[in-house]
């Protein structure tokens, strides 16, 4: 399997190479990846300034490996569309292992996610995956990494969904002490919204995001309470954004008998 890796911690940090050396030994790996830290980049793409690529030496057995200057995002895009040949276009996307947990709706804030997102945009059966370890510690890493591994024998057999991308985060455990894996729905908050002020030197008032972590109960079936009960959460999630359940509402209200006319036009007609 060709497998293209990137992620939103930059290319120094520990989870992205526990991946590519346990993946190295079984699939061709090839890196793109951000040259520093781009945490909660989101879906950012970057427009007006130019993306810089250099080529490093190959290291802990991937094939090949770049480096950027864009976000998440710009890595796969250009990875895809622009650095890989044709004899290198990936059969699968893997976003990681990031550093902290990806749960419920702050996933939208993840370069992470958005890492997958923009492969399963482009096509190409895209993961996320994430260590849930709130410490500043690097470890377990190389167990999500043999988690992937064993995850990625079982990920052939399925038919992946377009337009939608798996999000999986592993607790911060070692791996006889992992209670097992669970599909999931996604969880509400994470974190609060918590913002600290504060005055600098000079007397400048400023804020610093001092979110923790909340202690809300979540439903049994979330990727929340599956990484608090010591179980690997695996997520679907789409970027089908539409809520077509409103439509026929907004439909009757705003358009009736099919026409929507109810703005603008007399205006128009009078010019």
């Amino acid at each position: 399997m060709k497998i293209l890796i990137s992620n939103d911690d930059g290319i120094a940090a520990t989870g992205i190479k526990s991946l590519i050396k346990e993946l190295s030994k079984f699939h061709d790996v090839y890196v793109i990846a951000p040259d520093r830290e781009r945490s909660a980049a989101g879906h950012s793409l970057t427009l007006h300034t130019p993306i810089r690529v250099e080529e490093l030496d190959s290291q802990f057995g991937a094939k090949r490996v770049w480096v950027t200057s864009g976000t998440p995002g710009d890595c796969v895009k250009i990875g895809i569309n622009a650095i890989l040949s044709k004899e290198e276009q990936p059969d699968i996307v893997i976003s990681g292992v990031n550093h902290g947990p990806n749960l419920g709706i702050d996933i939208l804030y993840s370069g992470t996610v958005s890492c997958a997102m923009e492969g399963a945009m482009l096509g190409v059966p895209s993961i996320a995956v994430s260590l849930a370890s709130m410490t500043m510690e690097p470890v377990y890493f190389d167990t999500t990494a043999k988690f992937v591994s064993a995850f990625l024998k079982r990920f052939e057999k399925i038919t992946f969904p377009d337009k939608t991308i798996l999000n999986i985060n592993t607790p911060a455990l070692e791996e006889h002490d992992v209670a097992g894996v669970q599909i999931t729905k996604l969880g509400s908050k994470m974190f609060t919204d918590d913002y600290e002020k504060r005055i600098d030197p000079r007397g400048k008032t400023y804020y610093w995001m001092a979110g923790e972590l909340t202690s809300k109960h979540e439903d049994d079936g979330t990727d929340i309470a599956a990484v608090r009960n010591n179980m690997v959460s695996i997520t679907p999630v789409t970027y089908q954004m539409t809520h077509k359940a409103i439509m026929a509402d907004l439909e009757r209200e705003f358009c009736k008998d099919g026409v929507c006319d109810w703005w603008g036009f007399d205006n128009k007609d009078n010019n």
